[in-house]
């Protein structure tokens, strides 16, 4: 079996990755059930053990910070609540202004979206995408939730913007995913009626995308 990593499917690196798909895995299989233990031990375990694997192979420090507080995320949003909820939303959006130092730090300046027009078009259709999630959601949430509701929008955009910045189709990939999975995901806790048949695939399908853009930020990062 062809691993990314040097030394096969036993090497510390290979292993560690295999740890935080299985873990992805297994949270993807019980997304809809109850909270438990277990299954936020799950969804924290798939992102921290790429955060470890991220530091393992010498990656930068940012983006080991960047994985780890999103791990700390992922972790609140397993549990009910609206404290759990506002915990989430703080830890990524610390996690994607890390994520903005990093693109930034390592991308060719904000000069490449004019120079390059796809990379223009992209940044358009984020900020569209973006204006218009706020849009929907400030007409759905209660007061005290629109301004970090509108704070983390903003981080969100930003980050999608500074990753085009980047020379890396994985990082932008990553970047787009991450939109995607935070869009799909206040789209199912606030815009969505809560007896929607369309919860299940929904939160599953916010899972996979975040998961994958995780994935791809990292790959992008290590696999130079």
């Amino acid at each position: 079996m062809t691993m990314p990593f040097a030394g096969g499917i036993d090497a510390t690196a290979n292993a560690t990755l295999i740890f935080s798909v299985v873990a992805a895995v297994i949270y993807a299989f019980t997304a809809g059930m109850p909270p438990t233990l277990a299954r936020s031990a799950a969804k924290t375990l798939a992102v921290t053990m790429l955060a470890v694997l991220a530091g393992m192979q010498g990656g930068p420090p940012l983006l080991v910070a960047a994985l780890a507080l999103s791990a700390i995320g992922d972790a609140f949003l397993s549990r009910d609540g609206e404290k759990a909820f506002l915990g989430g939303l703080a830890s990524f959006l610390v996690a994607h202004i890390v994520y903005v130092a990093l693109f930034l730090r390592g991308g060719g300046g904000l000069d490449v979206l004019a120079a390059e027009s796809w990379r223009g078009a992209i940044a358009l259709a984020m900020a569209v995408f973006a204006i218009a999630m706020l849009a929907a959601l400030w007409r759905r949430v209660g007061s005290g939730l629109r301004v970090p509701i509108a704070v983390y929008v903003a981080a969100i955009l930003a980050m999608g913007i500074s990753a085009l910045t980047t020379g890396s189709p994985l990082v932008v990939g990553g970047a787009v995913l991450f939109m995607a999975s935070d869009g799909l995901l206040a789209t199912e806790k606030f815009l969505v009626a809560a007896i929607s048949p369309h919860r299940a695939w929904m939160r599953l399908a916010v899972w996979v995308l975040y998961y994958a853009a995780q994935l791809a930020i990292t790959f992008g990062f290590l696999l130079v």
